[in-house]
């Protein structure tokens, strides 16, 4: 897809990996809608990039439905839309139910909200695009962080679902798993497995995006290297499941 002229929205665009996004495609020329939780903060980069701003809290099916409103009625028929918010909750099977139920929605729950609002308008129109935020531990794990590990698990799942689905129909559907990338969700977890390979800007994350966009590839690898660990992951489970438990107790006497 060139994005030049396209209607493109981002959620959680007010910082990090959304941000880079917002900013990158406004660059290519798309009218961009920048929604986010928090709205200020939307709002002044809208003004900067010369897009649209709208609040959006993505745990709320209501206010997802409404961002999609407003976006095709002010700016224009969405052809991208990046489902990029998420949150991080650390821990194990003692995180409380309501931390559980709340990554739930916001990293799952609003994915399958937002497919179910978008695709039915894009397969009238002729095909669209959905880009989904997941993470290089929804394809591995993420030792110390089970409930990420399994929403993220969950959030690439859905979009396989959603390509196998409805790719003949017009959808094209890219997700995007990326290590550590410099953001207010990784401030203060500079030392984790996530950073094994490096922590990229988001900058560098958005021109991943692009090429799998103009490319129309499903799976965004911002850090190759995620592709040798899934190809070891398959060739060899229980192995993979070893080095996996050795980079837990590694991180885990560090933290």
């Amino acid at each position: 897809m060139d994005l030049k002229n396209k209607t493109v929205v981002v959620t959680g665009a007010a910082h990090g990996i959304g941000r880079g996004m917002a900013e990158r495609f406004a660059h290519e020329g798309a009218q961009v809608v920048c929604s986010d939780i928090d709205d200020a903060g939307a709002h002044t980069l809208a003004d900067q990039i010369g897009g649209h701003a709208f609040p959006c809290d993505v745990a709320d099916e209501d206010q997802i439905k409404a961002l999609i409103d407003f976006s095709e009625d002010t700016v224009g028929p969405i052809d991208l839309f990046c489902a990029n918010a998420g949150i991080l909750t650390l821990g194990g099977f003692d995180v409380p139910d309501e931390d559980w139920e709340r990554i739930w929605k916001i990293n799952v729950m609003s994915h399958i909200w937002t497919a179910r609002h978008m695709v039915p308008r894009m397969i009238a129109r002729g095909g669209g695009y959905i880009l989904t935020t997941a993470s290089a531990a929804g394809l591995l794990n993420q030792p110390g962080a089970a409930p990420y590990a399994v929403s993220k698990h969950a959030a690439v799942g859905f979009a396989e679902w959603l390509a196998l689905t409805y790719g003949s129909h017009g959808i094209r559907v890219s997700v995007l798993c990326p290590q550590g990338v410099r953001s207010k969700m990784t401030e203060g977890h500079e030392v984790s497995v996530a950073s094994i390979d490096g922590m990229l800007d988001p900058s560098d994350v958005a021109e991943a995006c692009i090429e799998a966009i103009n490319a129309e590839q499903f799976l965004v690898l911002p850090h190759p290297q995620v592709l040798d660990y899934m190809q070891h992951k398959s060739a060899n489970y229980d192995r993979w499941l070893s080095g996996m438990s050795k980079l837990n107790q590694k991180f885990n006497s560090i933290s």
